[in-house]
């Protein structure tokens, strides 16, 4: 039986291009490496430019291959990963990335010569890849980076009502044999053991792939050179909430002024990670006037790149403002914070009400009808209930950091790795 074969695999990796894909991809690539398997993790140049290095031991089985992005006549140059993604620019991106099969095509042909490809893990809109893959013999597994949760409240999309880029996803979801999912059943025990019967796939938990902890495995190489890190060095002990919605929130103009009014009625101590809206230009000042000056003292705002997890594993951090991203999600919980929530997409909210009424972690922002932003007083009785009030903050503190043991155990996750591997040999013939 193949599950008795003991010879390393060569795992394809090809990542969805938006950072909260790739990097628990990293991880998973690096964890399967550990156990001496072949990985070869496929992007493109800037992407792979842009991510962390492969922690050194592991250099030798991972192979990153960098497919050259296409140029596509509307989509400015140089722009590869969907963060970067002007307004109205995301469908000639996923043309984009329809155009990589060829050269795809001739990395497998490289790769297939040079010995055996035994799985491709590809990624929710990759349905091109996964043809590629068939004409190799080369069989596939569908990447699910998001809370098993999401799929028990989304299920799979009716082709016939659904945009796009969902239809994208259901010819992915169809081509694969497998499902790769980041859970476990610690962390998401009402919604991981429903997913094999509504996808009608066998489901296999990669459990929840957390970064290294800060400091260790290059994620503290810009320590020193962090104005964030330097501000919180200043601050008392658990006393700041950290602002921050990732690459992919869309955030607007009026949203952001709706948190920035929150923050100054919250009073609290607050660090945000402020990423400009789309279509802003970088130099335009987007915070509201005057509010800088109002908060002085008590808060600091950030543009560009911050250390998250460094700014997570920080003494003086108490909370987490976010967009209940799952990644953003299992890397608060790393570090025992509980969660002020804002969200907005789809995976965000089956985030949110896992994390609120199942795992009481935190508080989600009330959203009022028939207004697009959430609203700043909202925003700061959220903020006030996590951070100021002793009997809801002490409930909230006390869930988080159970949540924090499951997300530390390192051999609970080994364990997940373990039965995915042979899972793997079981299912490759």
């Amino acid at each position: 039986m193949a599950a008795a074969d003991s010879s390393p695999l060569h795992i394809v990796i090809f990542p969805w291009l938006a950072f909260g894909h790739l990097v628990p991809c990293l991880e998973l690539a690096e964890r399967l490496a550990e156990r001496g398997h072949r990985v070869s993790f496929v992007s493109t140049p800037g992407i792979l430019s842009r991510l962390r290095p492969v922690a050194p031991a592991l250099a030798s089985l991972i192979d990153l291959v960098a497919l050259p992005f296409p140029r596509i006549d509307g989509l400015p140059e140089g722009v590869e990963a969907t963060c970067d993604l002007p307004p109205g620019k995301a469908e000639l991106h996923m043309e984009a990335l329809d155009r990589l099969a060829p050269a795809f095509s001739a990395f497998l042909d490289a790769a297939c010569a040079d010995g055996k490809v035994d799985w491709l893990l590809i990624d929710n809109f990759h349905a091109s890849m996964a043809d590629v893959a068939s004409e190799h013999k080369v069989p596939c597994i569908l990447n699910m980076p998001y809370s098993a949760a999401t799929t028990e409240d989304f299920g799979i999309p009716d082709l016939r009502t659904v945009p796009p880029m969902f239809r994208r996803f259901v010819e992915a979801f169809e081509k694969c044999k497998l499902i790769a999912a980041r859970s476990s059943f610690e962390l998401e025990p009402e919604s991981l053991p429903l997913m094999t019967k509504i996808l009608g796939k066998p489901v296999l938990p990669v459990g929840l792939l957390p970064p290294p902890p800060a400091g260790a495995g290059g994620n503290n190489t810009q320590r020193d050179d962090s104005a964030a890190l330097s501000w919180l060095d200043e601050q008392p002990s658990k006393s700041v909430v950290y602002v921050s919605f990732g690459s992919e929130y869309p955030m607007t103009l009026k949203q952001l002024h709706e948190i920035a009014r929150g923050l100054e009625l919250a009073g609290t101590r607050f660090l945000w990670a402020l990423k400009k809206p789309k279509g802003v230009h970088p130099d335009e000042d987007v915070l509201p006037p005057g509010f800088e000056e109002r908060t002085r003292g008590r808060g600091s705002v950030v543009t560009g790149w911050v250390p998250q997890t460094s700014i997570l594993g920080h003494g003086a951090v108490a909370a987490f403002v976010m967009h209940c991203g799952w990644g953003s999600t299992i890397e608060a919980l790393q570090y025992g914070h509980p969660l002020i929530m804002m969200p907005i997409l789809v995976d965000h909210l089956s985030t949110a009400r896992v994390m609120t009424d199942l795992r009481k972690v935190g508080v989600k922002v009330r959203k009022e009808k028939n207004h697009e932003a959430f609203l700043g007083d909202n925003i700061a009785t959220a903020i006030r209930a996590v951070m100021c009030e002793e009997e809801t903050r002490r409930i909230f503190v006390a869930n988080a950091k159970k949540l924090q043991e499951i997300v530390a155990d390192d051999k609970c996750h080994n364990r997940y790795i373990d039965e995915f591997i042979q899972s793997l040999r079981t299912y490759k013939n």
